[in-house]
């Protein structure tokens, strides 16, 4: 894929995706990373449904580390995995509270040295809470990489890698959320609505099946 076609393909999905951000509901940027990290394996949807009860109780390190583990889980337990989530949230607000006055940290080191952040989570945060131009790279992010040939590898360190390194300056803030999304509504894993497509016509998916729709007026 050339750069000018990418080109096309971001200035597409900026004009489809106006404001692209983050479907996990927050108020701080603590609360960002604690939603973040019980999305692991998780839909947004489930997680807010927790997190609105949650937070109106709970939204600090330290009022979460109050909760303890039982109390916790009260609130979580709807969420896939949420005994161990439980615990890497604890921890890490316990690890907030003694390395960092309470506050998340902007940088990947220490970010990923907190219970329960890893790479993706990382980026997530320093892309939606500090507008750093990271790309991370979950199961929708890595479909449309391969898909539509934007950035294709074998596993998530190579396709952010090729995102990172391919995708035009302009867009490298708001390129996650704008693929994220669009894998999530359009590009979908099961039966991508290529009809609906507003880059059809410049995805390079071997299996679609339909005609590509015309490119918007303009574009």
């Amino acid at each position: 894929m050339n750069a000018q076609k990418r080109q096309a393909i971001f200035e597409r999905l900026a004009q489809a995706i106006p404001n692209p951000t983050t479907e996990l509901e927050h108020s701080s940027t603590f609360e960002l990373l604690i939603a973040v990290i019980l999305s692991a394996q998780a839909t947004d949807k489930g997680v807010n449904i927790a997190t609105r009860k949650l937070f109106k109780v709970a939204n600090t390190p330290a009022t979460i580390l109050a909760l303890g583990v039982e109390g916790l889980e009260s609130y979580i337990k709807t969420i896939g995995l949420y005994h161990a989530k439980a615990q890497n949230v604890l921890k890490c607000c316990e690890q907030l509270l003694n390395l960092h006055d309470g506050k998340v940290p902007d940088t990947r080191e220490a970010l990923e040295a907190l219970a329960g952040v890893g790479r993706k989570t990382a980026n997530v945060i320093l892309n939606t809470a500090f507008g750093q131009p990271t790309i991370a790279v979950d199961t929708h992010l890595f479909r449309v990489g391969n898909r539509t040939k934007l950035a294709q590898g074998k596993n998530v360190l190579e396709v952010e890698q090729r995102f990172l390194n391919s995708t035009p300056k302009a867009f490298l803030k708001d390129a996650h959320h704008l693929l994220i999304l669009h894998g999530r509504y359009t590009c979908t894993a099961r039966n991508p609505k290529c009809g609906e497509c507003c880059i059809a016509d410049l995805c390079e998916f071997h299996d679609k099946q339909i005609q590509p729709v015309a490119p918007p007026a303009g574009v």
